[in-house]
């Protein structure tokens, strides 16, 4: 029924340029399409916020394009992915993200009674393995959806899965959380 209701909204702002369709759709989207940005960059809400916007402004325009062979927000994460990283790609290259995590964790002295901070363990991780991460187990989506979003084959996004929580599970561990 969902995929029917975005179906039929994609549909009135395609053929007939209806707005408040599309803004059903936004208000819809807004939040995962956000919250998708904000564990991209590492919780920079201001970023996030600007990326979600050009996102939206890319989904309006490109709509009629939409031809319905996956969901609605397969096709919506494809574009906030790609816009991502048309982003990352305009900035110049400094110092290595994985690098300069690293740096900050072996520099860290802050007290055990401060909270884990989800994007500082997310630093730790690189973009691919932080973005497969940010897909399945905060979007909820399964593997071959990923895959359709980043455009990585299946096995690949297993692969970064795999790591990334490999290193996420060190982390916290040597961070004060044990499994129970």
């Amino acid at each position: 029924m969902k995929a029917i209701s975005d179906i039929t909204l994609v549909t009135q702002v395609a053929v007939f340029h209806n707005k408040r369709a599309f803004d059903q759709l936004v208000r819809k989207y807004q939040s995962p399409v956000r919250r998708f940005f904000l564990n991209l960059t590492l919780g920079d809400t201001q970023l996030s916020d600007d990326l979600a916007q050009d996102t939206f402004i890319k989904a309006y325009t490109n709509i009629a394009k939409f031809q319905g062979l996956s969901g609605f927000s397969t096709w919506l994460y494809r574009i906030a992915y790609n816009t991502f990283y048309d982003y990352k790609r305009a900035q110049k290259p400094t110092e290595d993200m994985e690098q300069k995590a690293v740096h900050a964790l072996s520099t860290r002295h802050d007290s055990t009674a401060e909270k884990l901070d989800l994007h500082e363990a997310m630093k730790i991780l690189k973009e691919e393995e932080r973005t497969c991460i940010t897909l399945q187990l905060i979007e909820g989506l399964p593997i071959d959806k990923i895959s359709e979003v980043t455009g990585i084959g299946a096995n690949t996004v297993k692969s970064h899965l795999a790591r990334g929580k490999q290193k996420l599970a060190n982390y916290l561990k040597q961070n004060g959380y044990e499994r129970k």
